[in-house]
This record gives C-alpha cells, sequence and structure tokens, in this order.
C-alpha cells in the first residue's frame, strides 16, 4: 500500500472556543516546528453553533501564548463534509465523540474519530475536561494535555507517511 502525500486533523470539542481550537492551534505550532506544513493540515470544530465566528476565549489564548503559541481560527460547527476532508477527526471528550459519531456518514467516517486522549502518554486522562466554567488551572490543564497528545499525534502521522 502506497503511503499518502498528505494528512488533515480536525479537532472537536464542544464550542469550538477551548480546547479544540487549543489542539489546532498547538498542533499547527509542532507543524511549523517539523516543518510539516506542507504535508499536514488541521483544523478544528464544534458539535454546537452557539460560538460561530467567535475567537477562542481569552483565558485560553493567554495560557497558549504564555507557552509560545500563537493563537488564531474562529469557532465553527462540524459538519458532514468534514468525514471526506478530514483523515482523522480527535475529539476532547466522550459526549462530543458520540455526537460526532451520531453525524458520520458510513463506517469508513466513523473510524476516523478517535478519542484525542487515546494519544497522551505523560497524562491518564480519559478526557480532555472544559474549563470554560472554572479557573485558570483548567486552562493549564488542557493546554498540558493537549501538548502531550499533539506529540503523538504529529508521531502517529509522520510514520504513515514516510
Amino acid at each position: 500500500m502506497q503511503s499518502p502525500s498528505s494528512f488533515s486533523v480536525l479537532f472537536v470539542c464542544w464550542g469550538n472556543i477551548c480546547r479544540s481550537p487549543a489542539g489546532e492551534n498547538v498542533f499547527q505550532h509542532l507543524l511549523q516546528d517539523h516543518h510539516m506544513v506542507n504535508r499536514i493540515t488541521c483544523d478544528s470544530a464544534g458539535t454546537i453553533d452557539a460560538h460561530t465566528g467567535k475567537a477562542p476565549d481569552k483565558r485560553m489564548r493567554d495560557t497558549l501564548e504564555k507557552r509560545g503559541i500563537s493563537v488564531s481560527g474562529s469557532a465553527r460547527k462540524i459538519s458532514v463534509d468534514d468525514f471526506r476532508k478530514f483523515d482523522l477527526i480527535l475529539t476532547m471528550d466522550d459526549f462530543n465523540r458520540k455526537e460526532v459519531l451520531s453525524i458520520a456518514p458510513d463506517v469508513e467516517a466513523r473510524a476516523k474519530v478517535q478519542p484525542f486522549t487515546s494519544f497522551c502518554e505523560n497524562h491518564e486522562a480519559s478526557e480532555v475536561p472544559d474549563p470554560y466554567y472554572g479557573g485558570s488551572s483548567g486552562f493549564t490543564l488542557v493546554a498540558d494535555l493537549i501538548e502531550d497528545g499533539c506529540q503523538r499525534v504529529l508521531d502517529h502521522i509522520e510514520k504513515q507517511l514516510s
């Protein structure tokens, strides 16, 4: 079997303003560091449309920017078309995984959906908790989990591309 020449990843949470844009921006940062932006693309989406068009949460932006990670993007809702566009769809928690799977058009699309935390190596969390209603420590934990998992996601994809 021939290896693919490019790969695309979609990070998904509930509102697409905290966890999934953190995934997108941390992963984009890694892609730039590893000179992989021409072979791997990423985006983020939410399972609801309540925040469509809004920038990532300021508290998440501040947390990532303190780590030297630039933050950009605007919230959008996942669509059925995303199953065609993306090779891997990473959900931040079980609720959002169920929501994403419920709109998957077929078995092949469902196979693309994986829990983000399955890529975490240094943390034993089964979900990336939603920090929206908590304090700064919640955003720090999310950033820690995202950085941990994103490195393994990149390792996983690089093996497939080689």
